[in-house]
């Protein structure tokens, strides 16, 4: 008599499709499209904002920022860093978005059915921290580079991609190129992206189960993508407030009357309630549009690819 060997649960096998290598490496082809999209995109934005946190009494505003940059620097100016920043975010969002796939199912695995289910909410955030740490080691040159070109005044450091690398590396000693601002970036980025993913995901299965009740795969794929842009655009509201600080440290950090600072003396000579509030209303539009077409981009490529989108039951 023959007894029936029920199948043992892999979280790899929970979806539309099988998470295996093609399925790992589409999604970090999707995680880089949308990262470097957005965040190119977004440049005069991350200029201005860049300066109103070096230089407060100079760029008092968005508006007056942007009209302040344009007036001296001309239209090029609002665009400073596009290259590495479309690069550099293009680099963090391959890995932010593929090795959260990534980690995201092993520590299910390694949890076990029940306990996730139990304890997914913690598993979210271990997954996105742990694949934050990989995706800033590598975005961390490219942002140095791009700081350091956004907030240096007019004629004082290259603004064209190849020279700004050439130059951050001859001046290394000085601007401790290429991972100087490795622990900044860290705990500015690991905090965001933890947030970024934990509500993401919280607000999908929300969305799913107060507002669109129904089983997720019978609506249509603009219902689902409409609540990945609403899921992604609240989850970077939050994303924006816990980062913030430490955003505004990595920018400080590129200020030429900072140089050789610790984080610590820069921290104490700003203050923290500066460093928390300074350009973060700018920093909170940037942020939930970034974050909420993120998602957009991300969960799009996925559902053109047969993945299905993220989250929800």
């Amino acid at each position: 008599m023959s007894t029936a060997v029920t199948p043992k649960w892999d979280a790899r096998f929970l979806g539309p499709v099988p998470h295996d290598l093609s399925y790992y490496s589409k999604c970090m082809l999707g995680g880089a499209l949308a990262c470097g999209v957005t965040h190119a995109g977004i440049t005069p934005l991350d200029v201005t904002k860049c300066n109103m946190q070096v230089d407060p009494a100079k760029y008092k505003g968005l508006s007056s920022g942007l009209s302040t940059l344009i007036r001296e620097e001309g239209a090029t100016g609002i665009w400073k860093g596009f290259g590495p920043t479309l690069v550099g975010y293009s680099l963090q969002g391959m890995f932010k978005y593929g090795l959260y796939e990534v980690f995201k199912d092993t520590y299910m695995n390694l949890a076990g059915e029940e306990a996730t289910a139990k304890y997914k909410g913690l598993i979210w955030c271990a997954g996105s921290a742990s694949a934050e740490v990989f995706a800033d080691i590598a975005l961390c040159p490219l942002e140095m580079t791009k700081v350091k070109i956004q907030t240096s005044p007019a004629g004082t450091f290259p603004t064209a991609f190849g020279p700004a690398l050439a130059q951050m590396s001859a001046l290394k000693v000085q601007t401790r190129y290429p991972f100087g601002s490795l622990v900044p970036l860290w705990s500015r980025q690991i905090p965001y992206t933890m947030a970024k993913f934990f509500f993401f995901e919280k607000i999908v299965e929300l969305f799913y189960t107060h507002v669109f009740t129904a089983p997720k795969s019978t609506y249509g794929k603009s219902t689902q993508l409409g609540v990945t842009f609403a899921s992604g655009y609240l989850a970077g509201v939050v994303c924006a407030i816990v980062s913030h600080p430490a955003d505004s440290l990595v920018s400080q950090m590129g200020k030429e009357s900072n140089r050789g600072k610790g984080v610590g003396q820069i921290a104490s000579e700003v203050g923290w309630g500066t460093l928390a509030t300074k350009g973060l209303g700018t920093r909170v539009l940037m942020i939930g549009t970034l974050t909420g077409f993120q998602w957009w981009i991300y969960d799009t490529f996925k559902s053109s690819m047969g993945m299905g989108t993220t989250g929800g039951k």
